[in-house]
């Protein structure tokens, strides 16, 4: 069994953006520290902070990257695995399965994807069903709930399928061989330090976050709330509004917001559709650059916006990783190989000065 190095993949979005189990399982690895806002100007590259990660390989497969835990070596059955998408079309998905169909070649197993149109519990647990009563030997999943979708994924078990959890995961994870996420309460930190930075340490600003009962979407909130209350005493965080993962209705919130605090002094979206619907907000009202937003994640539209000055940064994770490490935890489930049923995989921040730099950091939307 050939094992891989840590490579640390949190980074500190640059200020010159201001002139982005059960016990029978082995132990999961260590939470990264969480990080800090940098005293220096950075330009061009991403220094990085300590977190557990493989890191994305050139090809955005990550089969050739390092990471912390053992990595499965190709057994002799060819396994059939599942993989259901937290939503179809988002392109961070998109990106998850361009990694699990590359390491699932690698490793000699069969992957099936699919998939609801919108990110509702309801939606997602009759596809659930669906897939246990075609029992392939593994299932990667991001839970649309963290609680509605537990009593499924049980069933799922039950019936003798592995379980991988990809991004999102559950309040109890305990029927799951692995949960693997990127560091998001720490990510919700690094944005609170930059948006506070850009904004001069003052002013209104407002989490545009998707729906209570996301655990990736929560952990990012609550990292920006405790980040803000603890280091930030004259920015006044406004109560969080949720656009049920819909840009459009992003935008029209952030308008609702603009005419009821025309002070507004900056914005922390936590997804894609929640920071593309408040760019489209923004340029809506002429208020781009105004208003300073940070972002969640890298699709092509918020690359985009990056780079026409409508957003300062974007906190983007490594979903191709997650999507090889998800593939990784399944087939060593299945062959009897180490399972590690925590990991955590890095974050990078992108500004307008290092993108050119980071590029294989934006998502795609197909492989």
């Amino acid at each position: 069994m050939r094992s891989r190095i840590t490579v640390t993949a949190v980074a500190v979005l640059a200020v010159a953006a201001m002139a982005g189990c059960s016990s029978s399982k082995p132990t999961s690895t260590s939470p990264p520290t969480t990080p800090t806002a940098p005293t220096t100007p950075t330009t061009n590259t991403a220094p990085a902070v300590n977190s557990p990660s493989s890191g994305p390989s050139e090809s955005g497969s990550g089969a050739a990257s390092t990471a912390a835990f053992p990595v499965p070596t190709k057994p002799d059955k060819s396994y059939k695995l599942t993989f259901i998408e937290g939503v179809k079309g988002d392109p961070f998905y998109a990106t998850m399965s361009c990694g699990i169909q590359s390491e699932a070649a690698r490793l000699g197993a069969t992957v099936n994807i699919t998939g609801g149109g919108t990110w509702d519990a309801s939606v997602q647990t009759p596809i659930v069903t669906s897939v246990t009563a075609q029992h392939p030997d593994a299932v990667l999943i991001a839970p649309n709930d963290t609680k509605a979708m537990i009593a499924p994924l049980k069933q799922m078990t039950d019936a003798g399928i592995k379980l991988v959890l990809v991004d999102t995961g559950l309040d109890d994870n305990s029927n799951a061989e692995s949960f693997i996420t990127s560091d998001n309460e720490a990510g919700g930190k690094l944005a609170a330090d930059t948006l506070a930075g850009l904004i001069g340490g003052a002013g209104s600003v407002f989490v545009m976050n998707v729906q209570p009962g996301i655990s990736t979407t929560d952990a990012r909130a609550k990292g920006f709330a405790e980040e803000m209350a603890a280091k930030y005493p004259n920015v006044k965080v406004l109560d969080t509004q949720y656009n049920g993962d819909d840009p459009a209705k992003a935008a029209s919130i952030l308008t609702s917001e603009l005419s009821a605090h025309p002070d507004l002094a900056g914005v922390f979206a936590t997804n894609v559709q929640g920071a593309e619907g408040t760019a489209t907000g923004l340029k809506q009202a002429s208020k781009q650059g105004k208003v300073q937003v940070i972002g969640f994640d890298a699709g092509a539209q918020q690359i985009q916006d990056l780079q026409n000055g409508v957003v300062q940064g974007l906190i983007a994770q490594d979903p191709a990783t997650i999507g090889v490490d998800g593939v990784d935890q399944a087939i060593a489930a299945l062959s009897g190989q180490t399972v590690t049923p925590t990991i955590q995989t890095g974050l990078v921040a992108l500004t307008k000065d290092n993108l050119a730099a980071n590029a294989k950091y934006e998502y795609k939307t197909s492989c």
